[in-house]
């Protein structure tokens, strides 16, 4: 079956191709009756308009890129509901991608979006210098770019996150306040967000007259999930089997938070008892692990509805836009068994 075409409805109905497109976008210029006449024949006939078509010629897409580390994450998935709910009442359109934490994944992804006609980008970097010329190059071709969740990114444009500092400060305090003096720290190699997470582990440390110990803080990769695993597996056998250094473990990831507290049970080391777990993580099933998960819950639907917000209005802006905020939203921490 062939498709129904704006000229075929025009032919069909002995009207001009250009009324039948203004009846369809319901244009003043259109009566009533023509618009109602040429709509119902596209509804009985399933007429879809070409986008692509009409993007060429008007020069916008009405579509909006979107590149996060792993759609699979719970925080990451909660961002991109956040998206999703602010972008339903526009006209824009969007297009998901993953960079899995990988710079050059993220670089093709770039290149992707662009060579799709996307009108502006939302984007949690690998990285806080990761691709800053592709995206600074997006912004001289006029296409707005918003950094979403790791906003320590080196580029000059508007941003949308948390307070990452307070929430490490917080966590951090709270196990402190637990009488816990020797707190591992484990976090993402190159993360965007793992700086303000260290300094705020660091000031409630020196707060509490803890001297900070580097072999205390942990940087691990992403790229493998069974790399995570024995890097957090080896890294818990020397410092709590071997040498009995640490008595808490404060994760800055989700993704670390949770594999902690499973690698701590596959050790048989007893939770809290004999190590205290806190860290980032939204996970939606943190009171049902065993034990219950203590985090710092960041409220990701309301980043991404911000950051979408942000970008649409960034590219209905007439006119260049020479200053930019940076938007640090409160995190919560929600404290439960594996700290108590």
């Amino acid at each position: 079956m062939s498709r129904t075409t704006l000229k075929d409805i025009a032919l069909e109905l002995n009207i001009s191709v250009s009324t039948v497109s203004k009846a369809l976008s319901d244009s003043y210029e259109i009566s009533e009756a023509t618009k109602k006449l040429v709509q119902e024949y596209a509804k009985k006939h399933n007429f879809h308009p070409n986008k692509l078509a009409r993007s060429l010629k008007i020069g916008k897409s009405n579509t909006i890129g979107v590149i996060v580390s792993n759609i699979s994450n719970t925080f990451v998935s909660q961002i991109l509901d956040g998206i999703q709910i602010a972008s339903q009442q526009t006209i824009y359109d969007i297009i998901f991608m993953q960079s899995r934490e990988d710079e050059r994944i993220e670089k093709n992804c770039i290149d992707v979006l662009r060579m799709r006609g996307i009108d502006g980008l939302m984007i949690a970097p690998v990285s806080s210098g990761s691709n800053i010329e592709e995206l600074k190059d997006l912004i001289k071709a006029k296409i707005p770019v918003v950094i979403f969740d790791r906003i320590n990114h080196k580029l000059d444009t508007f941003k949308v996150g948390v307070n990452n500092f307070k929430g490490a400060y917080d966590a951090t305090q709270h196990l402190i306040q637990r009488g816990k003096r020797n707190i591992l720290h484990i976090t993402g190699k190159n993360l965007g967000v793992a700086e303000e997470r260290l300094n705020g582990f660091k000031a409630a440390l020196s707060d509490a007259n803890i001297p900070f110990d580097e072999k205390h803080y942990i940087e691990c990769g992403f790229n493998s999930t069974v790399d995570l695993d024995s890097r957090i597996k080896e890294i818990i056998i020397k410092e709590f089997i071997d040498h009995k250094n640490i008595d808490a473990i404060f994760g800055a990831t989700d993704v670390i938070t949770t594999r902690t507290l499973g690698i701590l049970a596959e050790l048989q080391i007893e939770v809290p008892t004999e190590v205290a777990v806190i860290g980032f993580s939204n996970t939606q099933i943190a009171a049902s692990l065993n034990p219950a998960l203590s985090t710092v819950v960041q409220p990701a639907t309301e980043i991404g509805e911000i950051a979408t917000k942000k970008l649409i209005d960034t590219i209905n802006q007439t006119r260049p836009i020479h200053e930019f905020e940076t938007i640090e939203l409160p995190t919560q921490l929600i404290v439960r068994k594996s700290s108590l």
